[in-house]
């Protein structure tokens, strides 16, 4: 199993300085929970372990966020020498088939989505912060088809 950083990292490989796809953290934070929640749904099982908390502006994995926090809200650059082979082939295409679907969106679009989605909306509401892998499952398995 891969970590979050390194699911975030693959992210940060496909932002596009010249086509205007930067990802700041916000953005990379709620790629990360699509990405996790869709590979709940179709996988059932865990793309990464790093616990999801739902902090005021959605959802967010802290392990990840306080590694790129000192970009503040501007975009983060893509790794050096990142390679993308710790990846089998069906988190692969998870991860595209969020890119495709959601990397097209603003953070603050992403941001405002996520809080009309039942995880994040549950997690933080009863001040529990965390994001449950079975409040995922269970949401994202009502998105497919």
């Amino acid at each position: 199993m891969v970590q979050a950083c390194d699911v975030a990292k693959y992210f940060l490989t496909l932002s596009n300085d010249d086509a205007g796809d930067l990802i700041s953290n916000l953005k990379l934070q709620k790629l990360l929970y699509y990405a996790q929640g869709l590979n709940l749904a179709v996988n059932d099982v865990p793309l990464f372990n790093d616990v999801l908390e739902a902090w005021t502006h959605g959802p967010v994995v802290p392990t990840v966020y306080h590694i790129y926090k000192e970009h503040g809200s501007g975009a983060i650059p893509p790794p050096v020498d990142f390679n993308d082979d710790q990846f089998d082939a069906d988190s692969l295409e998870i991860l595209n088939e969020v890119w495709s679907v959601f990397g097209q969106f603003s953070a603050w679009k992403l941001r405002n989505m996520t809080h009309d989605e039942a995880p994040w909306k549950e997690a933080y509401a009863a001040k529990e912060n965390i994001i449950t892998q079975d409040s995922m499952r269970a949401y994202f398995k009502t998105r497919l088809n």
